[in-house]
């Protein structure tokens, strides 16, 4: 790990004057859990760590008239036991509880499970975030499995949050701050496709840092499902998280956002269109999740990864539309 400048403070308006105009000169510390893992490849060297878990500010859950505000430095067990996330998003919880090891879910944070850099063990190898070597990719010819089978590239990696499908289901919105000001955007705008190895995931710059995020008070029905390898530590082979508004017994309007099969948690807007105006039954269920992989491009060796992803969306959408 390269030597470097550990800044602790204890407000945010000192934090943001620590951090700079360029990547590298500053990392954001929060729980660690990617971050430690960055620096100890060598993958992110920065010349200042700034600690923010000291800023109390950034570590509560509130209410407003503008929904359930979440606090960046909230841990998945301090998310996992509100009762007000439990009661109202338990697409939330059922996404937080897929965490299953308890050290990550003790020190991991929101702000740090929608920053974190990708999985993918070419990036993570040092080939970028395209996987390229040579001008060319090594993703569609080489060991594929864990990689998307949605965006037909440049970026074949698979976004690594956890949270972001079911906060992108739900209309969430993210807070960033600067020393200039802040900026609030929907958090399905957050994520971003990198179309060349100079561009980053995520929409933040770095002289911000995303305070909080807000999801917006719903009566709708919402719920996640997520299919792994093994239920111990690891990551989703496919999620799916839906939000469904209705009227009586009828859905109004639906959200499906895919996880772990695109490089941004992906809206299926085929089987969003399908589901609007109709009542939920068996058959209808089944079309959606037949409609959420059209256009899916697996490569050569993750076409189970389509299968896995209409099992995660029929299931997502029972567990929502059997929920009073």
């Amino acid at each position: 790990m390269q030597p470097f400048e550990y800044a602790n403070p204890t407000s945010l308006n000192d934090a943001l004057k620590l951090l700079g105009s360029e990547w590298g000169q500053a990392d954001v510390l929060a729980g660690g859990t990617d971050q430690i893992s960055l620096m100890k490849e060598m993958l992110h060297t920065p010349k200042r760590v700034v600690n923010i878990k000291n800023i109390k500010e950034l570590g509560t859950i509130r209410r407003s008239g503008q929904g359930l505000h979440i606090g960046a430095t909230v841990t998945f067990d301090e998310l996992a036991s509100n009762k007000e996330v439990n009661a109202e998003f338990p697409a939330i919880t059922h996404a937080v509880l897929g965490i299953s090891s308890p050290q990550i879910r003790n020190m991991g944070t929101v702000g740090g499970d929608l920053c974190q850099r990708p999985r993918c063990w070419y990036f993570r190898g040092g080939y970028g975030l395209l996987g390229m070597k040579d001008g060319k990719s090594l993703i569609p010819n080489g060991d594929n499995r864990y990689h998307a089978i949605l965006g037909g590239g440049p970026a074949y990696f698979v976004s690594a949050s956890s949270l972001g499908p079911a906060l992108v289901a739900l209309g969430a919105k993210v807070t960033l701050k600067s020393g200039t000001g802040s900026r609030t955007i929907p958090v399905e705008q957050f994520f971003v496709v990198p179309q060349n190895d100079k561009m980053r995931e995520i929409a933040l710059k770095p002289h911000e840092i995303l305070t909080e995020i807000v999801i917006p008070t719903t009566r709708g029905r919402n719920a996640t499902h997520e299919i792994r390898q093994r239920e111990a530590v690891d990551w989703p082979l496919a999620t799916a998280s839906v939000h469904l508004s209705m009227d009586g017994s009828s859905i109004v309007h639906a959200r499906v956002i895919l996880g772990h099969v695109a490089p941004t948690p992906w809206a299926a807007k085929k089987a969003e269109a399908l589901l609007a105006g109709k009542q939920p039954s068996d058959d209808l269920i089944q079309q959606a999740a037949e409609a959420a992989v059209d256009g899916a491009q697996p490569l050569s060796d993750n076409a189970y990864k389509v299968q896995l992803t209409r099992v995660a969306v029929k299931r997502a959408l029972m567990e929502a539309t059997q929920r009073a």
